[in-house]
């Protein structure tokens, strides 16, 4: 999650005096692949930061704390930066502090991510990664890249705090998804069963006044979902929401900067077309608890429920939609 006042995300570093220079493994690789992965992994060097294309990104950590060992903390750090910066056109920062802190388990437990926590100058995210986890636990996780998508979005008031983990939580998955990194049935499957966490219960203000967790997670996935369809249908195919949040990027809307919801709607809808979809949809979800049919939704889409899984149909009305929200690109 993002944080500048409250919150939880998912990055970070074993901070402070507790961990003194020699025992920090700023473990970074001196030759980082680009966003469509051509080159190879560099070795990883303790004390050397990422230079990820013209970003830094200064990964610290305890070396001894995990027994998966530095490499693979480095290419799970290098496959989410590849992610984020394959889907959003560049890395969406120039300077990050990501700190690992080392808990008791395994698997990947959370974090958080500010805009300028540690130093007042460059956001800095903490991830609680488990002593024991396993190279299996960082190729399949999620949180990384998650956190990572929290540098692309500019910080918003706290009232529409789902526009952050909403676009969080959708671009995550589909980020990954465009490199492979996670199969495009699982996207789909995780969508189709998580959305009904976002609708609008009873008693429901709207977005920005509700915030349950269901509506900041999963309604702000529902809002990105329900844009990035609507721009598709709106531009024939030709642009989405992956254009309108580049295009904020662009336009200096990054997480150090504090951004009104209508700037980033506004400036998201000129990148992508001009078709005013994300003003309009804001404006219908702001403030009332618009309804929406998602059976209709996963109709158009060709997205059919089996047990667990989804099939797909590729004739249904916006199928072509959905094969082109997890389609590849190249970087701009």
């Amino acid at each position: 999650m993002n944080s500048r006042a409250f919150s939880t995300s998912m990055c970070a570093l074993l901070a402070g005096a507790a961990v003194g220079s020699a025992d920090v493994a700023a473990a970074m690789p001196q030759t980082m692949p680009t966003a469509d992965g051509a080159q190879p992994l560099g070795e990883c060097v303790a004390g050397q930061p990422i230079h990820f294309g013209t970003s830094i990104i200064e990964l610290s950590f305890d070396r001894d704390a995990f027994s998966v060992g530095v490499p693979a903390i480095c290419e799970w750090t290098v496959q989410a930066a590849t992610a984020v910066a394959h889907y959003f056109g560049r890395y969406p920062v120039a300077h990050v502090h990501i700190v690992l802190e080392a808990i008791a388990g395994t698997g990947v437990r959370g974090g958080t991510t500010w805009p300028d926590r540690d130093t007042g100058d460059r956001p800095y995210s903490e991830i609680r990664l488990g002593r024991d986890a396993t190279r299996s636990d960082l190729q399949h996780d999620w949180m990384m890249t998650h956190e990572m998508v929290h540098l692309a979005v500019p910080s918003v008031p706290r009232d529409s705090h789902w526009l952050e983990e909403g676009i969080a939580t959708y671009v995550e998955p589909i980020a990954r998804a465009q490199l492979g990194q996670l199969s495009v049935d699982q996207v789909w499957s995780d969508m189709l069963h998580g959305m009904p966490k976002g609708l609008p219960a009873d008693g429901d203000r709207g977005l920005d006044r509700t915030p349950t967790w269901g509506r900041t997670y999963w309604g702000g996935a529902l809002f990105c979902l329900l844009a990035d369809v609507e721009l598709r249908r709106a531009s024939g195919n030709q642009s989405g929401l992956r254009d309108a949040l580049r295009g904020v990027i662009a336009a200096g809307g990054q997480i150090e900067h504090d951004w009104s919801v209508t700037r980033v709607m506004n400036t998201g809808d000129r990148a992508a077309g001009d078709h005013r979809v994300l003003e309009t949809l804001y404006a219908r979800m702001a403030d009332t608890a618009m309804p929406i049919d998602l059976d209709e939704l996963w109709r158009r889409l060709g997205v059919i429920a089996v047990g667990n899984s989804v099939r797909f149909d590729d004739t249904a009305p916006d199928a072509a939609i959905r094969l082109a929200i997890t389609a590849s690109s190249h970087v701009q």
